[in-house]
């Protein structure tokens, strides 16, 4: 199999997770400057396989796109453009932001630690992968449709 990668895209830093090739678990691989990305994806593509490139759609709390969903658009039309044979998919990041801020706290990460915010956007990132495999799973068991709903979701944002 392949891995997953997961990108918390941000104007000045983007989070990178990804999976482990049999896609059960989710791990922080790094933080990138947003200016370097596609010089740190192509370098990367070439050392893994990567099956799939998830991609965090910030949402606000009345589920309209967030003020940084145009420059996240123009990201992910140029990838595509790039990589025309790679599956790209959003998946929602509300509260990921949040999420990691506690599990630095929960890890036992002091104060001056919890305010690097290249690590909370790899934290983030890795939140988001874990949830899109997560919700993977939640839809085979319940025999939804998943993987064709929300491609049809991404192409509605």
């Amino acid at each position: 199999m392949s891995r997953l990668l997961a990108i918390d895209y941000g104007k000045k830093r983007t989070g990178i997770a990804v999976s482990d090739p049999l896609q059960i678990i989710a791990n922080g691989l790094t933080t990138v400057e947003t200016a370097k990305l596609f010089e740190f994806l192509k370098s990367y593509f070439e050392k893994e396989k990567v099956e799939k490139v998830i991609i965090g759609l910030p949402r606000q709390m009345n589920n309209q796109v967030s003020e940084n969903f145009p420059r996240i658009e123009q990201f992910t039309n140029q990838l595509k453009k790039i990589y025309p044979t790679l599956n790209v998919e959003y998946f929602d990041e509300r509260f990921t932001s949040k999420m990691a801020q506690q599990t630095m706290i929960d890890g036992g990460l002091k104060k001056k630690d919890r305010q690097n915010k290249a690590l909370v956007d790899e934290i983030s990132a890795t939140i988001i992968l874990q949830g899109y495999m997560e919700s993977r799973i939640y839809d085979k068991e319940k025999g939804r449709p998943g993987e064709k709903a929300k491609k049809q979701d991404t192409q509605n944002s």
